[in-house]
């Protein structure tokens, strides 16, 4: 009896099915399996039926013992380092051999026709599934987002948070101290690094770092360390900038910088072509992400009961009543009303039943790839969202794999190197964890009262204030009306200025614009500020004592500033309801806004009235 040096898989090299899948394993072996047609070979094993060769595969180890079938393909792949849990599961639980032995025989017996699906649904290449590219695009590709979310945030924040601005973080974080007396429990609570320090100088060194890391990130330097610095330095200014940070977009960069850190290959450079295989607990995580922000965002919208959406008009308003509409969405909103309910049906389409896609073989997950990138980049076409179409984008980067880049780009593929099995082990509870809690927050958006185990409700209580396993729901009720706040001034209450704002509508023969990737983020707040009144807005009437002060950190947040010279003795605030105008009427006075006044939103107040109330 011949014995290998090696184990040794011997396959039929006349099915071009056994050929394919066998190059695929053979780039994973990476020298620890060798792989012979047994037409080749089989003479040197009398031992083994020349039947056996055509029905099964055969692995013949060093020691002699042969497996065939499942067990054969399991055995080889545990000893290449991968999947090694099929392996004991085929040896220990009950009933998992026999179902993988029926399922190999098969697919044996029908291989002309599993290798059409095999075509169909995973592709010609023999290439197999790796990650390396991918993962290094995809870490790059964030860095590039943390870094807009920085740079974004920096130039706005003294006016948002600083100490002359808006909602200053000091008087936060002091008011959290009275209110919390043990330190311990209210840095859980609230985790901040601004407990060091609240000046706006270090307000402005966080962005700065932050701004730094990612560029880091972005060149490949050290991934791990960069992402656990910019998930710890962005959630400090979250949790600070409360209000004006409190976006889904916000708690989704966050999700997605943790689950990075799991993904990511523990080395200090990744290059382009690195050999580090990351890891694939990351991997599923990052692809669970993207399945619950396109899934809820869709399901939300049918199980909260908002009529607009049940009867498919809604975006017969969406594209005037967003937030921040660009000239592009006037021009959609002239389109019929059966573009509209046509539409909705896309928008379901793309996620309700895509997500879905996102678990399937190769070509699937590219068809699923396309299919959400191209519904974000019709979203960013009409509308302003900041970085959350781009970052949703970048988070489906992962959901393909090295084969579906430009080989060019990527070069000739090198066999990975595993990460240590410790470290896959170690990784193994979080996502666990992480699973137990995003299903929580699944459950609490979609309503559904399942009585989960308490050790998951606890987990849930425990990692909300680090907010990164969050639910989304996008949209899921749509605003049918647009109210706008226009904040006007005045020296002696007779003649009053009106501020503009940067990007939100205003004067109504203002073009819309664009302003993605930036969020601008007050001009984001008047638009849910505008839904309710400023006594549901307290945020609201510390902006306007702000402008009465004349806090030049708050003006530079404002297109223009009426009073250059001295702040106003007096701001009032006027609510009107506004609509596009329809192609007649803005042919005959070039608005693009119709807009009608229906009530202040705060009456002419003065600094001394602030003094009056003792604030």
């Amino acid at each position: 009896m011949t014995v290998p040096r090696k184990p040794l898989i011997l396959f039929d090299g006349d099915c071009s099915f056994c050929r394919r899948w066998i190059d695929r394993w053979r780039f994973y072996a990476a020298e620890r399996v060798d792989f012979e047609p047994y037409q080749q070979a089989a003479d040197q094993f009398p031992q083994i039926p020349r039947e056996q060769f055509r029905q099964k595969i055969q692995l013949i180890e060093p020691d002699g013992s042969i497996s065939s079938g499942a067990a054969a393909v399991f055995r080889m792949l545990a000893i290449s380092g991968r999947y090694r849990w099929l392996i004991w599961l085929y040896d220990f639980l009950p009933g998992f051999a026999f179902v993988t032995e029926r399922v190999y025989r098969l697919v044996a017996r029908h291989r002309n026709g599993f290798d059409k699906l095999d075509k169909l649904f995973i592709g010609q290449t023999r290439e197999p599934a790796t990650t390396q590219y991918t993962c290094a695009l995809f870490l790059r590709a964030l860095g590039a987002v943390y870094f807009i979310a920085f740079v974004s945030l920096w130039v706005q924040i003294q006016g948002l948070i600083g100490s002359d601005g808006i909602l200053p973080a000091a008087d936060y974080l002091n008011a959290i101290r009275r209110a919390i007396p043990d330190a311990s429990q209210r840095v859980w609570q609230f985790p901040t690094l601004c407990w060091l320090n609240t000046s706006d100088g270090f307000l402005q060194a966080l962005c700065a770092a932050g701004t730094v890391m990612s560029v880091l990130l972005i060149v490949g330097v050290a991934p791990i360390v960069m992402l656990a610095g910019l998930w710890l330095v962005y959630l400090s200014l979250v949790v600070a900038g409360q209000t004006f940070l409190g976006f889904q977009w916000d708690s989704l960069l966050l999700e997605a910088g943790f689950a990075a850190m799991l993904f990511a290959p523990a080395q200090l450079f990744v290059g382009l072509r690195t050999k580090r295989e990351p890891s694939h607990v990351g991997l599923w995580l990052l692809r669970w992400l993207a399945f619950r922000i396109m899934f809820l965002s869709g399901i939300t919208k049918l199980l909260w009961d908002d009529p607009a959406w049940l009867d498919w008009t809604a975006l017969n308003y969406h594209y005037w009543t967003q937030p921040l509409p660009p000239w592009t969405a006037w021009y959609v909103n002239q389109l019929p009303a059966w573009f509209g309910k046509f539409s909705v049906g896309v928008m379901y389409f793309a996620e309700l039943i895509i997500p879905f896609l996102i678990f399937g073989p190769r070509m699937v997950r590219r068809a699923a790839f396309w299919g959400i990138v191209l519904f974000q980049l019709s979203i960013a076409l009409t509308g302003n969202y900041g970085f959350f179409n781009l970052l949703t984008i970048v988070i489906c980067i992962p959901i393909v794999d090295d084969t579906f880049w430009w080989k060019r780009l990527r070069r000739n593929p090198v066999s990975p190197v595993r990460q240590p099995l410790l470290a896959g082990c170690g990784l193994a509870p979080i996502a666990i964890a992480v699973i137990a809690i995003t299903l929580v927050a699944f459950a609490r958006e979609c309503r559904m009262a399942f009585p989960f185990p308490q050790w998951m409700r606890s987990l849930d209580e425990c990692a909300y204030p680090f907010r990164s396993a969050n639910g989304y729901g996008l949209f899921r009720v749509m605003t049918t009306f647009r109210h706008e706040i226009i904040v006007e001034g005045s020296d002696d209450g007779l003649t009053w200025k009106s501020y503009e704002f940067k990007y939100k509508p205003g004067d109504v023969d203002r073009r819309p614009m664009f302003c993605e990737p930036h969020m601008p983020r007050l001009d984001w707040q008047m638009w849910f500020a505008a839904l309710g009144n400023y006594q549901s807005n307290p945020w609201f009437v510390s902006f306007v004592r702000r402008l009465l002060e004349g806090s030049p950190s708050v003006t530079r947040l404002l297109k223009n500033n009426p009073f250059p010279e001295h702040p106003p003795k007096y701001v009032r605030a006027r609510l009107f309801d506004y609509r596009f105008t329809s192609r007649p009427e803005r042919a005959q006075t070039s608005a693009w806004w119709r807009a009608d006044e229906l009530r202040y939103y705060l009456p002419p107040i003065s600094l001394r009235d602030y003094s009056k109330n003792g604030d």
